[in-house]
């Protein structure tokens, strides 16, 4: 199966893997398959020369990036949401290596309030490889930005989760198909090995 995913101008993105957002997924035991998925990603990317790209989401102490009519950020303002979103790091499960590129975001999409655009540019890449947590929240608002910004996209269906699993469903089965290749993590490191 050759898919347009097999590119030199690639970067798989890691995003929002951080310790608030694994606690979504019902402790280890609910965890073990998507960590699985993104260990055996990453392992296919850094085989094939491809960047590993982690998007993490985060705020100065005292959140004075999140306005009072953000209904998704605001809580975090009133003392309630995510710890660790003022000292924001990569779950260990999925750490970074040297020369591993960490991007902070300060809202939903991958590209909102980082650098990204700007790191993806410098590298020539045109083609993104989109896995996380949750389906619902960062991979489908990046995958929507991405599309606009006219990237070619993969989506590594088993290296996302969501606490709906009828929304993870319907928006790998139906939603992202249109704009993306959704392939499991297996698929796409098969593909690469061709």
């Amino acid at each position: 199966m050759e898919t347009s995913s097999k590119r030199v101008d690639t970067a798989l993105l890691i995003m929002d893997i951080q310790p608030a957002t694994m606690q979504m997924l019902d402790g280890p035991a609910g965890a073990a398959p998507l960590v699985s998925a993104l260990q055996r990603a990453i392992g296919a990317a850094r085989a094939a020369a491809i960047p590993v790209i982690y998007v993490i989401v985060g705020f100065r102490k005292g959140f004075p990036e999140v306005g009072p009519f953000n209904k998704g950020f605001s809580a975090l303002t009133r003392g309630a949401g995510f710890p660790g979103l003022e000292n924001p790091e990569v779950d260990a499960v999925v750490a970074p290596r040297p020369g591993d590129i960490v991007v902070t975001k300060r809202r939903v999409s991958a590209f909102a309030g980082s650098d990204l655009e700007v790191i993806l540019r410098a590298r020539r890449i045109d083609h993104l490889v989109l896995t996380g947590i949750a389906t619902s929240g960062v991979v489908l608002s990046t995958l929507r930005e991405a599309a606009d910004r006219d990237y070619g996209l993969t989506v590594i269906s088993d290296a996302c989760a969501d606490r709906d699993a009828e929304v993870h469903s319907v928006l790998l089965g139906k939603v992202f198909p249109r704009q993306a290749d959704v392939l499991t993590a297996a698929e796409w490191a098969a593909a690469l090995g061709k």
